[in-house]
């Protein structure tokens, strides 16, 4: 019930669209009544042989037809005004949801799975609809058919209305242990439903790797023994109705059984007209419908609570890194970067940094160099606060980037990753991606800096070419270069190239690497390399060991010192 009012609550949008909806549900309902009625009046113009009977045949068929009319057209206006509330909600959500989700820090999606969101957000936010279009709708149906099929069963016989209340104890007790046993049922039902879509995502993801190493068949076992551990946790979810559904079948014809046979004893001593058993007998399938499926209802509202609620526990996620209230809009920088007594790590009792500082000034190019795991793509995303260190500062032109909002930070900063992401569009779309306003023209000399143009230009049909999802259609370098004229034409005043061309051949990559020297002239370069042949003309090379800063300098002093560069490039053959 607290996932169904919340829904409601978020669904206020629509209320106007729900509001009519169940006006519309309430006539359709009080409509349906009739049949039975006048099913009685029928039997009693037919038993008691008094008045014009087809006269009053008549009158009761008319009225007959305009009820099923109402009732036709009720059901018909609040099906189609719930599912057009549910749906426009469900969209809402879906939005809501991928918002908050593209606002998260890193951190979150490394402790989550992509296939597991993906499911929340396609799958899960669809109960939505259920619980709106459905769940609810018929809950109300439910208690307005009991409690309206009531009153009339004791406007007719109060005797015969108590006697059919005799069973209802039990049907309630029946659907509250049913209850109490579904909920958590469907709640480990998607679990397993998201760790399996997290499973397949990763799966297809990796078919390469899979393929390389042979592991289909591994790999299949998994995916079967999830699926099968689905099935399962569906068989148990299904289990309480699948179970309970006949029991309360059973006790609702006993229910009429007991009604029927009290009402001929009473039939016998003239204490009840057969008009009024026949209506009270016809109105007790519509007095114990209610009942009986609210087991069923019960089981759709939990799988569509359980969905809801994985949705919803998104949604109240807080990501580590918060804009403040008032953040001001940091405004095209000179790209002065200070890191100050900078310390992070990612696990609590592992430091990546540890009282880091360090200045670039700008335009200054500044290589960071060391093992893997010494924290040079660290400070890279805490320059762009992808997260956020648990001491000390990052400032850019001497102001505390957690002051500014995220969006002018990083429209500061251009990045190139050595694992590349391209979109499944066209060559021009994902080098225009990061700045729309850009003319052919600019994408052509972006495309010339980063010596892209000319195998673009080979393409069937040019910069107009789809290239695919994650760019299959390319090769890792055409790839890169892609990447690097994306960057090259934002234009940014900070520039951060991660292993920018670690998928190049040599020869590529010193084409590349003088466009690259060539535009760094005019912003802060921030370069991580394992290559230390492209980094030789850095204005500063910061050598990282342990969790901190070991050596500095320019290449030749650091050559000249004999330490750790220096072995860096001797082993590279330098």
């Amino acid at each position: 019930m607290k996932t169904a009012f919340r829904v409601l609550s978020e669904a206020k949008k629509y209320w106007s669209y729900l509001i009519i909806a169940f006006v519309s549900l309430i006539v359709s309902t009080i409509a349906g009544f009739y049949t039975p009625w006048a099913l009685r009046e029928l039997t009693s113009l037919a038993t008691q042989g008094s008045g014009d009977f087809a006269k009053e045949a008549l009158r009761i068929g008319l009225f007959l037809l305009v009820a099923t009319a109402l009732s036709a057209a009720g059901n018909s206006a609040s099906g189609y005004l719930n599912h057009y509330a549910a749906l426009h909600y469900v969209a809402d959500l879906r939005t809501r949801l991928y918002s908050k989700l593209q606002h998260m820090s890193l951190r979150y999606f490394h402790k989550s799975r992509t296939g597991d969101l993906t499911g929340r957000v396609v799958s899960d936010a669809l109960e939505a609809e259920v619980l709106l279009a459905h769940v609810i709708p018929d809950f109300v149906v439910n208690i307005l058919t009991f409690v309206g099929v009531g009153f009339l069963l004791f406007t007719i016989n109060w005797r015969l209305a108590l006697m059919s209340l005799v069973t209802i104890p039990i049907l309630i007790g029946i659907t509250i242990w049913q209850s109490r046993h579904v909920s958590p049922t469907w709640k480990e039902n998607s679990r397993i439903r998201g760790e399996l879509a997290g499973t397949v995502q990763d799966n297809l993801s990796g078919i390469k790797e899979i393929q390389i190493f042979n592991q289909q068949e591994q790999e299949e076992i998994k995916v079967n023994s999830l699926s099968l551990r689905h099935s399962m946790a569906y068989l148990r979810a299904s289990f309480f109705f699948e179970t309970t559904y006949p029991l309360l079948a059973f006790i609702t014809a006993l229910g009429t059984v007991i009604v029927v046979v009290y009402g001929g004893k009473l039939l016998s001593k003239q204490q009840v007209a057969i008009a009024d058993i026949v209506g009270i007998v016809m109105y007790l399938s519509m007095f114990y419908a209610p009942v009986k499926s609210f087991s069923g209802l019960v089981e759709r509202a939990g799988e569509a609570a359980a969905g809801c609620r994985r949705v919803f526990e998104v949604l109240d996620d807080s990501s580590d890194v918060k804009e403040k209230k008032n953040a001001k809009k940091l405004p095209r920088v000179a790209g002065k970067i200070e890191l100050r007594d900078l310390t992070f790590s990612y696990q609590e009792d592992m430091k990546v940094l540890n009282k880091v500082n360090l200045t670039i000034l700008p335009g200054q190019t500044v290589a960071l160099i060391g093992t893997t795991g010494v924290g040079k793509s660290t400070i890279a995303n805490l320059v762009n606060r992808f997260y956020d260190p648990q001491e000390g500062k990052v400032l850019i032109d001497g102001v505390d980037i957690k002051e500014v909002t995220l969006t002018s930070l990083r429209d500061n900063i251009s990045m190139v990753l050595q694992d590349t992401f391209l979109f499944n569009g066209t060559v021009y779309e994902n080098i225009v991606y990061g700045w729309k306003d850009a003319t052919k023209k600019d994408v052509v000399a972006a495309a010339r800096a980063a010596n892209a143009h000319d195998f673009i230009e080979q393409m069937e049909n040019g910069y107009d070419t789809v290239i695919g999802e994650r760019g299959i259609r390319l090769s890792g370098g055409q790839k890169q270069r892609l990447s690097i004229a994306r960057a090259i034409l934002r234009n940014s005043p900070i520039l951060i190239l991660d292993e920018a061309t670690s998928a190049l051949d040599t020869k590529t990559e010193q084409e590349i690497q003088s466009a690259l020297d060539e535009i760094s002239k005019e912003r802060t370069t921030l370069v991580i390399a394992h290559r230390l042949s492209t980094i030789r003309h850095a204005d500063q090379i910061v050598v990282l060991e342990g969790n901190g800063i070991a050596e500095i300098g320019k290449h030749d002093e650091l050559i000249a010192k004999n330490g750790i560069y220096a072995q860096l490039h001797t082993a590279q053959g330098g």
